[in-house]
């Protein structure tokens, strides 16, 4: 009687995490499904050095498909206009609420995402990781910061939304308004080197202290461009959307790489203590 009890208090939490999960996945399920199934797939026929390298390609591909959807399905809103009420009533509660003595600290941490400044800030932590000896990483941080770049700029001359026009700017501006630039630069430069920064450091609390910072600064810069008016709340979120899905992307390559590189390293190693004992 009592096996018979515990084997159906057994199927009844089976079916029910199988319910929360299906419940979970919603509209997404046939994405989820496929994502999962792979993961198994991975599991069952590949070990030890393939199954990790694969499960950091997979993670990388998974954020850039996530941050993708989450950004085109927020874009089409944006162009088609849904977010304009929204917008508009954000703009007009911050323009009422602003408290002007604050408006220098926010110019301040707007600038903190500002071309200049994250290039000055790539150019610095490249140098120091080159130097260090984690080329990999530095060569990581410079192509996630120039493509991010690139694309910010080329969805911006595609989308050519107006600025914000609801009181006066804080500051100047020059191109158009979605996504915001200064909120993606700040997701994939912030985010990438408190990554890299957490990977060097041995304490867990610290590593997590140094990405809670980073996301803590991305979300500063990000509430700046629209308390000083130059961005509507829906280009801050699609430019920290896009560019942290960009910037993880990128992470997950980099534990790829930096894997295939360690093995490449230690089965030449291999070779040449082989061939040492035989001479020339």
């Amino acid at each position: 009687m009592r096996r018979h009890h515990a084997t159906s208090l057994a199927a009844a939490r089976t079916y029910l995490r199988t319910e929360r999960r299906s419940s979970a996945r919603g509209a997404f399920k046939p994405f989820w499904d496929g994502v999962f199934t792979l993961l198994r797939f991975i599991g069952r026929h590949a070990h030890g050095f393939y199954t990790t390298v694969g499960i950091f390609l997979l993670l990388g591909a998974l954020a850039a498909i996530l941050g993708v959807t989450l950004f085109v399905e927020l874009a089409g809103h944006v162009r088609g206009g849904a977010t304009q009420p929204f917008d508009d009533a954000v703009m007009h509660w911050v323009g009422e609420h602003r408290i002007r003595a604050l408006e220098p600290l926010m110019v301040e941490i707007t600038l903190l995402g500002t071309g200049s400044v994250v290039m000055a800030i790539v150019a610095i932590s490249g140098l120091f990781l080159w130097l260090t000896r984690h080329k990999h990483s530095a060569v990581l941080l410079l192509v996630s910061t120039g493509v991010g770049i690139i694309l910010n700029n080329v969805l911006k001359l595609a989308f050519d939304r107006e600025r914000p026009q609801v009181f006066d700017w804080g500051t100047d501006v020059f191109s158009s308004s979605f996504p915001s630039g200064h909120a993606m630069s700040a997701a994939i430069v912030y985010v990438t080197v408190a990554y890299l920064a957490a990977r060097l450091q041995r304490r867990r609390s610290a590593r997590w202290a140094t990405l809670f910072a980073a996301l803590v600064l991305v979300v500063l810069i990000a509430a700046s461009r629209v308390f000083l008016g130059v961005h509507y709340p829906s280009d801050v979120l699609a430019g920290v959307v896009l560019g942290t899905a960009w910037a993880g992307f990128c992470m997950a390559m980099l534990e790829a790489i930096e894997l295939f590189a360690r093995r490449e390293a230690t089965v030449a190693q291999q070779a040449q203590e082989e061939r040492a004992p035989g001479g020339l």
